[in-house]
């Protein structure tokens, strides 16, 4: 079994902000899937079932983003799973809009949440989906203020396309490994193969 964790924070005012692509992603895949992401527990969001033959829980954490390890180590413990068998959704800065980039270890590359899990973990042995946002479009904007700028009209429609464009990205990772999802979804070929990158 694999724990698909989406990063996000919780609330409605948050919902469709860049830094909760992790939430968007595992939204999109639970409802392609069938998958009924409702159970609380673990400090968590979650729900079980079938993505193809491989058996996945799908799970956000209720935390907010700085605490998300807290909740990872709690379901990778319930469920009896390693670290190797953790796939995060997050969202990064420094990808252009839309475009993935998956890692299976490194470092948490400035991202909290990811930062969180490896602390809690003592572990960056486990996969990255990230999906690029960009940077800040005005000079001088805070990053911060950025990530966490609610997202409407054009910006929301164009987020919301690039969420389902990544879905077969996904579950390529999912059902095919790593470097299967790289080969074919990484747009540079550098990239592919560099799956033990820091960022």
């Amino acid at each position: 079994m694999k724990l698909i964790l989406g990063l996000g924070n919780p609330g409605r005012g948050y919902h469709w902000t860049r830094h909760n692509a992790g939430f968007l992603l595992l939204d999109g895949l639970a409802k392609k899937h069938g998958i009924d992401v409702t159970r609380r527990g673990m400090q968590s969001l979650y729900g079980r079932g079938r993505i193809g033959p491989e058996e996945v829980t799908l799970a956000k954490p209720q935390t907010f983003m700085n605490l998300s390890g807290e909740a990872a180590q709690r379901l990778l413990q319930f469920f009896k799973l390693p670290p190797a068998n953790l796939i995060v959704l997050h969202d990064d800065l420094d990808l252009p809009p839309g475009e993935v980039r998956i890692r299976v270890r490194g470092g948490h590359g400035g991202h909290k949440g990811i930062r969180s899990i490896i602390e809690a973990l003592g572990d960056g042995g486990f996969a990255r989906f990230k999906m690029g946002i960009g940077r800040p479009e005005f000079p001088g904007q805070d990053p911060a203020d950025f990530v966490l700028e609610p997202l409407t009209g054009i910006k929301r429609e164009e987020f919301k396309e690039r969420i389902e464009e990544n879905l077969e990205a996904l579950e390529v990772l999912i059902l095919e490994g790593p470097q299967k999802a790289m080969d074919r979804f990484h747009k540079d070929s550098e990239e592919r193969g560099a799956g033990s990158g820091e960022n």
